[in-house]
């Protein structure tokens, strides 16, 4: 079997997804008792946009190697995201003492796909 760089990159992305998916939810609902408070305010607001920023960036990059239609599978993605945050937040307020479930992270997790989407859409109509 012939390993071309197409399909090396291909499951380099694969790989990279899944792990930051992972991460994430690692993340998300562990907990971080004994970490210094960051004086900035609304500072994890920007720790889920950067979250789902990434995660949009890197499913697209997996994802639009299957797919010629980039536009369907940004949305795909844009909704994978959107449905992925909101069940972290149930479990953050079902399986977790010390987080809570906040719509105001939702917003911020679609607000960082949101960027991703036209960070992709702005990259995409400049190659062309």
């Amino acid at each position: 079997m012939k390993i071309t760089k197409r399909s090396s990159a291909h499951n380099i992305y694969l790989f990279a997804a899944v792990l930051w998916t992972l991460l994430v939810a690692c993340l998300c609902l562990a907990t971080f008792r004994t970490l210094p408070k960051i004086g900035v305010q609304g500072a994890d607001k920007y720790v889920h946009v950067t979250f789902h920023f990434v995660f949009t960036l890197l499913w697209f990059l997996y994802l639009r190697q299957q797919n010629t239609n980039n536009r369907k599978v940004l949305s795909r993605i844009f909704l994978a995201s959107l449905f992925y945050g909101i069940v972290i937040e149930i479990m953050q307020g079902l399986f977790t003492t010390t987080r809570t479930a906040d719509i105001t992270d939702v917003m911020a997790n679609t607000g960082g796909a949101l960027f991703a989407l036209a960070t992709i859409l702005v990259v995409y109509r400049e190659k062309k």
